[in-house]
């Protein structure tokens, strides 16, 4: 047994956000990219765990989805853990190019999950880097909530959904047996999709995206997803809002009354 050099607080966040992921009811994380999302976030009653959306801190930082420097990765998931008091899940890619030394550096400032994609690499590489992210927070005796994504859905191309479905059971088996608590499948919105994930990776192991036309929360709770988020898709809607404001302002208007005082 490994001794723990993580701080309390993340050992218990960690517990936490492991509690939640088992519970029967579907976890819902909104997803932030700063301070101020996440402070907003998290003081509603409902939220019980951030999760950082990395498209969006990506955004912020003026680079492209995946394109982001490690050090700028690290140093948005870092900002966003200590602004709040909750477990914080980041998304850190595929992980970088030594994924455990990621995940360390990570709980190091009080992350307690992420989610790191395989980008379709090939299936025994895949593993070996769930497995080596795996063993390093078990080195930190931390129970690492490491949401692990294939994207064989959405990044299957043209290959057959029945093939791409198949190989996402595949990886995901294979990413559980690794070690990894929960398995993340972009692309599964249709229920006859999800219900096969389900399926095949067993309740309460499938994470998915609430992409516009997917289903409500509560349906995919009752097929047995255990988490859903929603990526970069709060900050698009934020910033539809920012700009539909200053069409008006330009257009003569003023800043609505019932915007919020400063504090």
């Amino acid at each position: 047994m490994t001794s723990s050099t993580a701080s309390s607080s993340t050992v218990d966040k960690a517990s936490t956000l492991k509690t939640l992921h088992e519970a029967p009811e579907i976890l819902r994380v909104v997803n932030v990219w700063d301070a101020i999302s996440a402070k907003t976030v998290a003081a509603l009653p409902e939220t019980r765990a951030i999760a950082t959306a990395g498209h969006s801190i990506a955004a912020s930082y003026g680079y492209e989805d995946g394109g982001m420097p490690l050090d700028l990765a690290l140093q948005g998931a870092r900002i966003v853990a200590e602004a709040v008091d909750l477990p914080v899940t980041a998304d850190l890619d595929d992980g970088y190019e030594d994924p455990a030394e990621t995940i360390r550096r990570a709980i190091g400032f009080g992350v307690v999950g992420a989610n790191v994609e395989d980008r379709l690499r090939p299936f025994d590489e895949a593993v070996a880097r769930v497995a080596a992210i795996t063993k390093a927070a078990e080195a930190e005796g931390v129970a690492f909530q490491l949401n692990a994504r294939t994207d064989a859905i959405a990044r299957g191309g043209d290959r057959p959904l029945d093939e791409s479905i198949a190989d996402a059971i595949a990886r995901g088996k294979a990413f559980l047996d690794a070690g990894a608590p929960i398995v993340f499948v972009p692309g599964a919105i249709q229920r006859d999709v999800v219900e096969r994930l389900v399926e095949g990776l067993g309740r309460g192991k499938l994470s998915v995206i609430g992409l516009p036309g997917a289903l409500p929360a509560a349906e995919y709770e009752a097929l047995g997803v255990a988490r859903i988020s929603y990526g970069p898709l709060t900050q698009r809607v934020a910033l539809r809002a920012l700009r539909d404001l200053a069409t008006d302002l330009y257009g003569g208007g003023v800043v609505p009354e019932d915007t919020p005082a400063l504090n």
